[in-house]
């Protein structure tokens, strides 16, 4: 009863209606809008603010408890009947109170697959799917925007957030982002698709300054959400903490305005990441139309301006304008009954499936899948405890994670629980341990360190390998926002070495077999040890299910079909951007107060100095050999490719490839198609990825004429002389790969000289 009347109160703004106001759900924006006072103009941009650790408002208003623990609230204005209206987190799922008090009932998310494994499906269609069921618990649970997805691209492996993001590569990036958009979209909720824009590293990012070349910025970091907003046409777009080129991207018209609406054609509102930029007035004046969470210095800042002319109410009006067209179209206007019970048992059964396709297989000397094997050894702290996903506003309060341990029993497995106990007393010893060193400083937020891992002696590993089957060794690396992962992180440690040395050379001695699980988020080195174990299985962070997906990868209930979206580089110092990257650099926290520039290098400002050669790019560019390739990953079966074909008709590229399984299990693949472009007066990549697709389940001989498409235009570069995109006359290369490096077949095609210009815009410093 109590959430239908506060349904009412906020839905129908009966709390002060005066007879005669125009009302939101009734009437136009236009006449709303009209009727505003300048005040409720200048509030209605800033949202209801976030308590403080004291539990107070630090900002205008007082956020209403709708949905608890949600990121965020609009302002609400009775009279006119415009409520206020929800933000939560994503993206792996709805981030909200599990608990209420005085409320017996649980409300209780599904933890989905996190970015990385999403992207590793290359399946745009089963991202969809999983986005739908996203978007229905928003739904249900009384929330009307959701702050996902993120696609930033993966600039260097330590970034922190590199879990929620996709791929180093902006095709796989946005077409990502645009299938989970449609899919959570489809549940009449909106998205926020962030962050907007060159937010690519932890360290300071509330002020890192981003130097970044125009045609970088184009072809890279703004492509993947260009192809956002022209497929899926998100709700909102959330501005990025960053600097871009010396000013704060929230407070860049020409990125907000010029490149978002005036070239592609964005629709929706553009809200601030949480305290992101540091000044409202400028932020309203730049087409930042709403500002999350709220402050009253911003409503100081904007009525401030509005008295000295510096701000228009014009431009105030083009902003207060997009945040009623938003409210407008909310559930919370079309007084939509939510339920909090959302389908939680059949979106567990999505994510168990869905993290399927997104598994990697890595190595496999003929070990996988598992066959004859009754008794399995478990070892690793994380097989006890699997990483469901990262830390932050990525975390979704579930009422569960699967570990391995408790996948392989549901499986049927007998698997050796004798250290069991030992192994869940150490890690609980060692996670207290980190919170007391933290003290007052520790936040949930932030990510814990995984805890050192237990090395049995000779005896005992020899005891273990003579009464078990196999042995499986988990790796676990956990991250999330506020810190950069370090270089210590990016390696094995030294208690991870001595566990898989030992358990392999007791295991191998008695001619049985080793399979390492990584439950990881981002890339980690594998060129010193992969070929120590039979078989090496990139699990990612796979949700809740986690457990019970990777030993349907293991026994063979699916083959895997998942190929990495970014390249594992043999060092860490191979990556193009590592030159350029806060790598082990610690400078603390900054939220709501900004670091003041000292001028630190890759912490104050980062000079994107690799340009477009990010990635494969990069590698390929250098010819440096890689522990695995982007585009990479192994079946429990083969495939071949025959019978390519290319025509550009100047307005589409449609290629086509005939898929064949030449194995004898079913399976799916993944096929990737790039493109090599003739002679240019610009430097141009060896190859880049224009399009992508999968094949449904392949029987053993069955085959699939797959099609790719993309627009002719993307065949061009950006010419910074010219500011704009240039198509070079001449015959290009199609390149249908399995990878980046292995290439089945490639056919020729010509296209016509082509020039679009763009806004001279984004400019460096």
């Amino acid at each position: 009863m109590k959430k239908l009347l506060l349904l009412s109160a906020t839905v129908l703004g009966l709390a002060g209606c005066q007879c005669g106001e125009p009302q939101l759900a009734t009437s136009s924006v236009k006449k709303v809008l009209k009727a505003m006072t300048l005040e409720e103009k200048a509030r209605l941009v800033i949202g209801m603010g976030m308590p403080d650790s004291n539990g107070n408002s630090a900002a205008v208003g007082a956020t209403q408890d709708i949905v608890p623990g949600a990121a965020g609230t609009t302002y609400a204005i009775p009279r006119l009947g415009i409520p206020s209206i929800v933000l939560a987190d994503g993206p792996a799922g709805l981030r909200i109170n599990p608990t209420r008090p005085g409320d017996d009932q649980t409300y209780y998310c599904t933890h989905f697959p996190i970015g990385t494994l999403l992207a590793s499906t290359w399946n745009q269609k089963l991202v969809e799917n999983v986005g739908f069921a996203m978007g229905e618990e928003v739904h249900e649970y009384g929330a009307d925007v959701y702050l996902a997805p993120a696609l930033n691209i993966h600039r260097h492996p330590l970034n922190g957030r590199n879990f929620e993001y996709y791929s180093e590569d902006p095709v796989v990036a946005g077409k990502t982002a645009a299938a989970y958009v449609r899919g959570v979209q489809r549940n009449d909720v909106g998205t926020s698709v962030k962050h907007f824009a060159f937010n690519n590293q932890e360290t300071n990012r509330t002020a890192n300054n981003a130097i970044i070349s125009p045609r970088a910025q184009r072809e890279i970091y703004l492509k993947g959400f260009e192809i956002t907003v022209k497929e899926a046409a998100p709700w909102t777009i959330m501005s990025s903490y960053n600097k871009l080129n010396g000013t704060y991207t929230s407070q860049r018209k020409d990125l907000l305005t010029t490149v978002l609406r005036d070239e592609w054609g964005f629709q929706g509102l553009v809200m601030t990441d949480w305290f992101g930029g540091d000044n409202a007035a400028e932020q309203i004046a730049a087409g930042n139309d709403m500002l999350q969470p709220g402050t009253a210095l911003q409503y100081e800042q904007i009525m401030g301006a509005l008295k000295d002319g510096s701000l228009s109410e014009k431009e105030l009006d083009v902003c207060v304008t997009r945040c009623l067209e938003l409210i407008k179209r909310s559930p919370k206007v079309k007084a939509y009954p939510y339920n909090n019970k959302p389908n939680l048992e059949a979106h567990a059964a999505v994510t168990r499936q869905s993290a399927l396709e997104g598994m990697v297989l890595l190595e496999n000397k003929g070990v996988l899948p598992l066959k004859d094997v009754k008794k399995v050894a478990v070892f690793g702290c994380t097989s006890f405890d699997f990483i469901a996903g990262g830390t932050g506003s990525g975390n979704v309060n579930r009422a569960y994670t699967v570990s391995l341990l408790d996948g392989l029993k549901n499986a049927g497995f007998q698997v050796d629980e004798s250290k069991k106990d030992a192994y869940l007393k150490h890690i609980a010893d060692e996670e207290a341990a980190f919170r007391a060193a933290q003290g007052e400083n520790y936040s949930p937020f932030y990510p814990v360190p995984r805890p050192s891992e237990l090395v049995p002696n000779l005896f005992e590993l020899a005891a273990s390998a003579l009464k078990n089957d196999i042995a499986i060794i988990t790796f676990g690396r956990n991250s999330g926002e506020f810190f950069d992962r370090t270089s210590a992180d990016f390696s094995l440690s030294e208690s991870e070495k001595k566990l898989l040395g030992g358990v392999t050379k007791a295991f191998h001695a008695l001619g049985k077999k080793v399979v390492v699980v990584l439950n990881v988020g981002g890339v980690v080195e594998t060129a010193s040890w992969k070929n120590i174990p039979d078989a090496v299985l990139l699990a990612w962070q796979a949700g809740q299910e986690g457990g019970n997906s990777v030993t349907d990868i293991l026994t063979g209930v699916e083959s895997p079909s998942g190929k990495l979206p970014m390249t594992f580089p043999v060092n860490l110092m191979d990556a193009g951007s590592s030159a350029n990257f806060p790598i082990d650099t610690d400078t603390g926290v900054y939220f709501t107060n900004r670091r003041e520039d000292v001028g630190q290098k890759d912490v104050d400002y980062t000079r994107y100095e690799e340009g477009i050669y990010v990635g494969y790019r990069w590698f390929d560019k250098k010819d440096m050999a890689v522990s695995y390739p982007f585009g990479y990953g192994l079946s429990y079966t083969t495939f071949a490719y025959s019978e390519p074909s290319v025509v550009n008709d100047g307005n589409t590229v449609t290629a086509t490839v005939t898929v064949t399984n030449t194995g004898s299990v079913a399976g799916k693949e993944a096929v990737q198609l790039y493109v090599s472009a003739p002679e240019s007066n610009l430097d141009k990549p060896v190859k880049e990825l224009k399009a992508y697709g999968k094949t449904e389940k392949l029987r053993p001989g069955e085959s699939e004429i797959l099609t790719l498409t993309f627009p002719s235009g993307e065949l061009a570069s950006f010419d910074e002389e010219k500011s704009a995109w240039v198509v070079d006359a001449g015959t290009y290369t199609f390149l249908f790969g399995a990878s980046s490096r292995d290439i089945r077949c490639s056919v020729q095609a010509d296209a016509a000289a082509s020039e679009v210009p763009a806004h001279r815009v984004l400019l460096m410093e």
